[in-house]
């Protein structure tokens, strides 16, 4: 079986996705939008951002998980824009196209940096975040690529090898490498214009400003190994929100959501649980192929829902608790149970 991107075969659980979860595209004036919206659409909305090599298929396992619990979860894939002004005024219409005023964002790299962006530029749209392995400003990374106003006429391939030079080569662990498979097939489903555009986003010479929302509201999600964001970037950004709180696991490289979902699933919906949003479980087993919350006939008709899993035959485990994770501010005394403290330390 060919996996994404015509290589190795696809993971099991993603499979499944596939064949669960439908793929949206909406057209917002020139810009098509690619996303994932999935779970009880009367709890406000967790909007997942990847970074320059993910797609919105990146985040399968946070959707399956999350979903399943009774959270919506909408993943995107960032479409064709080439500064922030014009990310920031695309994403307000795709929010406003769904009827979406509320929003908690998850954005990893890149994401990360247009989440606050984002927030920075339309603070009352944006009531929390969780900010993963990225920065607060380019221009590092502008500085790292002295090629950029031709990138618009440079060849998918070289923009392809160029991006990929940026994900560390192994020997990596089996759960690290198979995160790296993923991303890299993902990497290959997208067009030159794509690459283009997101390498612009991420060398266009900006700082995020100050935000109107408190630290309080804010977790910084950072793994101890390596990541392709220099390590003087992630320190930066603690430094600017010295009340975030902080969940940090010891491996997971540039992909925590794929090669650790467990522990990213847990701090997400600690975040969530955290910042007032409730979770609707009752209206799991309503989940149907297209998305929506029905009910029980729904279920009858033949309306899968992620209860009904499968065994994930094709991809390795996430390695679970042989290995350290910390979460700063929060205790968890029970998987179903999440109770927040207020210990800092």
């Amino acid at each position: 079986m060919k996996g994404v991107g015509g290589g190795l075969a696809a993971p099991g659980d993603y499979v499944y996705f596939k064949s669960i979860v439908p793929l949206h595209k909406i057209s917002i004036g020139p810009k098509l939008w690619r996303y994932y919206d999935f779970g009880p659409k009367v709890v406000p909305p967790l909007v997942c951002i990847p970074g320059i090599a993910g797609t919105a298929d990146v985040y399968y396992k946070q959707i399956m998980s999350l979903c399943m619990k009774g959270y919506r979860v909408i993943s995107i894939d960032v479409p064709q824009v080439w500064n922030h002004h014009e990310w920031i005024h695309s994403f307000e219409k795709f929010l406003d196209s769904m009827n979406i005023h509320h929003v908690h964002i998850y954005g990893t790299s890149l994401g990360g940096f247009l989440a606050q962006i984002f927030a920075q530029h339309r603070p009352r749209r944006v009531k929390s975040l969780i900010l993963s392995n990225t920065f607060l400003e380019t221009h590092k990374f502008a500085a790292a690529m002295p090629w950029s106003p031709v990138v618009n006429w440079t060849p998918s391939f070289l923009l392809k090898r160029y991006l990929l030079t940026g994900i560390r080569d192994g020997p990596h662990e089996p759960f690290i490498a198979d995160s790296v498979d993923f991303v890299v097939g993902q990497v290959e489903t997208l067009s030159r214009d794509d690459l283009s555009s997101r390498l612009m986003l991420n060398v266009n010479v900006a700082s995020v400003g100050s935000l109107m929302q408190p630290d309080s509201l804010i977790t910084i999600m950072d793994t101890n190994d390596y990541s392709a964001v220099p390590q003087q970037l992630k320190d930066q950004l603690n430094e600017r929100y010295p009340g975030a709180r902080r969940a940090v696991l010891k491996t997971g490289g540039d992909f925590p959501f794929l090669s650790r979902p467990d522990e990213v699933n847990l701090y997400l919906q600690l975040h969530l649980r955290r910042v007032g949003v409730e979770p609707r479980p009752d209206l799991v087993q309503g989940f149907t192929r297209n998305g929506t919350a029905g009910g029980s006939k729904d279920q009858k008709d033949g309306g899968d829902s992620f209860g009904d899993s499968p065994e994930d035959n094709g991809h390795r485990g996430s390695g679970g608790s042989d290995h350290d994770v910390r979460y700063r501010g929060f205790e968890s005394h029970d998987s179903d149970e999440l109770i927040p403290t207020s210990t800092m330390y």
